[in-house]
Formats: structure tokens, C-alpha cells, sequence
């Protein structure tokens, strides 16, 4: 083979090379999936107290394991966007939440694969009439120190969570980065702050 011909075979190789990797660091363009239109056109729903996992009361966190369900269920009611009922049986969705505290390293790394150790709530949302999963959220407590700390983050959580179950066609951003365009298109949401700020201040009292 004459050594033009191997430096043309050379030279495109190379390209084709560098062309792969500029493509493989691209961003993704894939669409986003939809979002069932069942979760969408749902009025009444059945919220579920699928409980916590041991040793979370009364600390780091204070109160009783069905602390998050109440402040779902309190956030949800005051939001008004959706009617609850108090029998699965009359409900559009059924939301089931669980707060967990996974097993993970004291430094773990997302990049390494490794899951994370802080206390994470789960909002699974079913088909109340085929019992199918049709959408899922996931929220972690951000740590702290002090345990007035713990109970902000665990209120912050769950406001995040209350959040993106009324709009659940993005995933779950900082709080301040979802709350002010719903307090703008939604007003009914502002009792629901008050409310926390209110129960924020009198726990630092």
C-alpha cells in the first residue's frame, strides 16, 4: 500500500473518531415522555400513608412516622386543586407516600453509582381502577445539624413533593425554583406557606 493511501486511511479514521466523540458528548435531544392522561384529567384523589422507615422519630425528625402523610394530605387540601376522598374506592389516583432511610456510604458519590444515604421521600401515584404505577416522585432531606434544621428540610420536602404531584410534568427542582410560578398562577397555594412560616416560627421559639 503506498503511504499516500495510508495517511488518506490515516486522516479518516481519525475523523471519524473525533466526529463520535464530539457526538457522544452532545446532550440528549430525546423528547420528554408524556405524562398519563389520567394523572393530567384527575379531580378526586385517595392519599396513602405508607408509613416511614424506623429510627426517623422522634429523631432527627420530630412528631410520629405518619408526620409526612399529614402534611401531604394538609398541603393537598389547602391547594385545593384536588377533591380528597376518604375512600380509595372514590378517587380517580391513589398517592402513596413513604418516607425511606436507604443504606448508603457517608460520602456518597452519584457519579460512582452509590446510592444516597439521606432519608428520601417516595410519592408513588396509581390507577385507582387498574392499580397500574402511572407516575413516581422522589424528594431527599437535605441534612442538617441542629434538629430544628431536620424539621425545616423535612417541611421544605415535603412542600417540594406537594408541588410536583399538582404539576407532575417536570422533575422535582429546588423549592424556590418551582413554588413562585405556581404562587403566580395559583394563589390558593399561599395559605399553604403561611401555614409552614407560621409553624417554622413557633418552632424556633
Amino acid at each position: 500500500m503506498s503511504s499516500l493511501g495510508s495517511t488518506i486511511r490515516v486522516t479518516l479514521f481519525t475523523a471519524i473518531l473525533t466526529t463520535a466523540a464530539a457526538q457522544a458528548q452532545q446532550p440528549s435531544t430525546t423528547a420528554a415522555g408524556p405524562v398519563p392522561p389520567a394523572v393530567l384529567s384527575a379531580k378526586t384523589i385517595f392519599v396513602s400513608n405508607a408509613g416511614a422507615d424506623s429510627g426517623l422519630f422522634p429523631e432527627p425528625f420530630s412528631g410520629d412516622p405518619s408526620r409526612g402523610y399529614s402534611e401531604l394530605y394538609s398541603d393537598l387540601k389547602a391547594a385545593g386543586k384536588f377533591e380528597l376522598s376518604g375512600d380509595p374506592a372514590g378517587a380517580d389516583l391513589v398517592l402513596e407516600l413513604e418516607l425511606t432511610a436507604p443504606y448508603g456510604p457517608t460520602n456518597g458519590s452519584k457519579q460512582n453509582g452509590a446510592s444516597d444515604p439521606l432519608p428520601m421521600f417516595r410519592l408513588v401515584i396509581y390507577d385507582r381502577k387498574t392499580h397500574y404505577v402511572l407516575w413516581t416522585l422522589t424528594k431527599s432531606v437535605e441534612v442538617a445539624l441542629l434538629q430544628k434544621t431536620h424539621d425545616r428540610n423535612f417541611d421544605n420536602a415535603i412542600m417540594a413533593m406537594t408541588i410536583s404531584a399538582m404539576k407532575p410534568t417536570t422533575a422535582l427542582k429546588p423549592l424556590g425554583a418551582e413554588c413562585e410560578p405556581l404562587t403566580m398562577s395559583a394563589n390558593r397555594i399561599e395559605p399553604i406557606w403561611r401555614r409552614r412560616i407560621t409553624l417554622q416560627s413557633r418552632r424556633r421559639l
